[in-house]
């Protein structure tokens, strides 16, 4: 007669495929993450529910949630694999190995300045992967809070006592319109000029959406939203269409500025200038490899994006 099945027999791999689905409720999401099938990914969280005897998902509707017996089971293998991931950190960093991988957490602007970074890194340490994951930064905030990256490019963290942040680079925010926007060739506007205009905002818990509203509440009224968008491209592409317009990072603007596709509207007090940061868990120890890329950030970021700017600007020239 064998010994009870508990969840002490369960593999770390099932442990790290159930918190992944317990964190991203998608199946579908957790196989492409490991290579696998969604079937397979169903087995293994049916066999994760076999050991501790619960089931541990429910299907509401087309989705699934987690059962109360599976939010406990996530707060438990959350403590092991960070615990195991802390000791496979500590190994290295006595091996002093420069290689390996970096996961990087990313709000949405800095895609479009990240990956250049990241391409300068590599070009020196060609056996470095780096895998980027990108949210708003409330998500991003949190994904450096729990460990799930071991950095992160953002503006200035929420939590400030479970992440630390050094600035790195300069992040100016402006106004941008179509071409055609009545206002596009106004020499000098007040924000106050802008009160019946139609704005298209970012998502709530997004840093750029924060910014917009406390820009315009230090002014004494809040901007008119006509639509909100989750994604910079899509606020860009409403921008062109005459839908309205928007505050946004000119990082995330530049190319269509330098090609004469956006404008720049003249505000008094504008650009907003905050800073670009390189975040991680303070508790956590970096890797060597780790803490070369955020030095590298650190020593070179605002240099590479000056000549991302300058080489829109000698592609806009050449056309």
């Amino acid at each position: 007669m064998g010994w009870p099945m508990t969840i002490q027999h369960a593999t770390l791999r099932q442990l790290q495929i159930f918190t992944a689905a317990a964190r991203s409720l998608s199946f579908a999401r957790v196989a492409e993450r490991f290579g696998l099938t969604p079937g397979a990914v169903s087995f293994q969280i049916k066999q994760v529910e076999g050991h501790c005897g619960f089931p541990l998902f429910e299907r509401v509707g087309r989705g699934v949630v987690l059962t109360e017996a599976g939010r406990d089971l996530l707060e438990h293998a959350t403590l092991i694999l960070q615990a195991l991931d802390n000791a496979d950190r500590r190994m290295q960093a006595l091996k002093g190995v420069t290689g390996g991988n970096v996961t990087i957490g990313l709000v949405s602007t800095a895609k479009y300045i990240a990956p250049h970074m990241v391409s300068r890194f590599q070009a020196e340490r060609p056996g470095v992967s780096i895998h980027l994951q990108d949210g708003n930064r409330r998500e991003v905030n949190a994904m450096v809070a729990k460990g799930e990256v071991d950095l992160a490019i953002m503006g200035r963290p929420l939590d400030e006592e479970e992440l630390l942040a050094e600035p790195f680079a300069r992040h100016p925010s402006i106004i941008i319109c179509a071409p055609t926007h009545p206002l596009a060739d106004a020499p000098a506007l007040r924000l106050s000029d802008l009160a019946g205009s139609g704005f298209i905002a970012r998502e709530e818990g997004a840093g750029t959406r924060a910014l917009t509203e406390a820009c315009f509440h230090g002014q004494g009224f809040s901007p008119r939203i006509v639509m909100t968008s989750s994604s910079n491209e899509t606020i860009k592409q409403a921008v062109m269409a005459g839908i309205g317009i928007a505050l946004l990072s000119r990082h995330t603007v530049d190319l269509e500025l330098a090609l004469g596709m956006l404008r720049e509207l003249k505000v008094e007090g504008l650009p907003l200038m905050r800073s670009w940061y390189i975040a991680h868990r303070r508790s956590l120890p970096l890797l060597p490899v780790h803490a070369q890329l955020r030095s590298y950030l650190l020593e070179r970021g605002q240099a590479i994006i000056d000549s991302i700017q300058a080489g829109h600007r000698a592609l806009a020239s050449g056309r």
